[in-house]
């Protein structure tokens, strides 16, 4: 499955480079609603609530009314993810909050499967240099991806795997570390960071692997056309 990205920050749809610089504004999310209309799932990412600093709980709403959506960004409370379900969202991405500082965090996605339903939670694996990193990308821990799946897994439905060191750059994907997820977990996963070839995305699909996709299809650089036609 392909699934295109919506990341909102002040109310608008951006695409971030590494998580933090600014490349480059999308349309109103109206427009986006309308551009991705043929796929079948929507991600939507809100940048504001990851950091701290607000959420754009009105656009999210809009688009879950209108789209299947997997909805992330700042849900660090049992609470505000059930506050997600209740707009509408599909499937909430948890990231930080399912992380200690002595590994994960059992107790928090244990009230949060109470609270939604193991079957609506992915948790979020962003790696950087190898170990996974928290809070808007800015802290890294002392865990990796592959170590910390299997014990995950009583948690989730699926994971939302983020290669960081390509996030936005349009350089490819690391095909090497997602073959070692797969072969971890038997559950669904979502590739991301990095993907820009209509060869990446066969070869995720060929692994059992979704694609989710950002600044390849905002730059042009995928035509949503052939993606769609792809997306079967």
């Amino acid at each position: 499955m392909i699934i295109p990205c919506i990341d909102l920050m002040d109310g608008k749809v951006v695409q971030l480079v590494q998580g933090r610089e600014k490349a480059l504004e999308g349309g109103t999310p109206e427009e986006m609603l309308d551009r991705f209309s043929r796929f079948r799932q929507i991600q939507v990412i809100d940048l504001d609530a990851a950091l701290g600093r607000g959420s754009n709980d009105g656009i999210v709403e809009f688009l879950a009314e209108r789209a299947v959506t997997r909805v992330g960004g700042g849900v660090r409370t049992p609470g505000r993810a059930r506050h997600l379900a209740e707009l509408g969202v599909q499937k909430v991405i948890v990231g930080t909050a399912a992380f200690s500082q002595t590994g994960i965090n059992t107790e928090f996605l244990e009230t949060l499967c109470e609270e939604i339903g193991r079957d609506r939670v992915l948790v979020a694996l962003d790696s950087k240099e190898g170990r996974i990193v928290i809070k808007g990308w800015r802290e890294a821990t002392d865990l990796s991806a592959e170590e910390v799946l299997g014990l995950l897994e009583p948690y989730c439905s699926g994971f939302l795997c983020t290669y960081v060191d390509k996030e936005g750059m349009l350089q490819g994907t690391n095909l090497d570390w997602f073959r070692r997820l797969r072969a971890a977990t038997n559950l669904e996963l979502t590739a991301a960071g990095g993907i820009s070839s209509y060869d990446e995305i066969r070869a995720l699909a060929e692994l059992g692997i979704h694609a989710a996709l950002g600044m390849a299809i905002y730059t042009g650089k995928l035509d949503l056309e052939t993606l769609a036609a792809m997306d079967v």
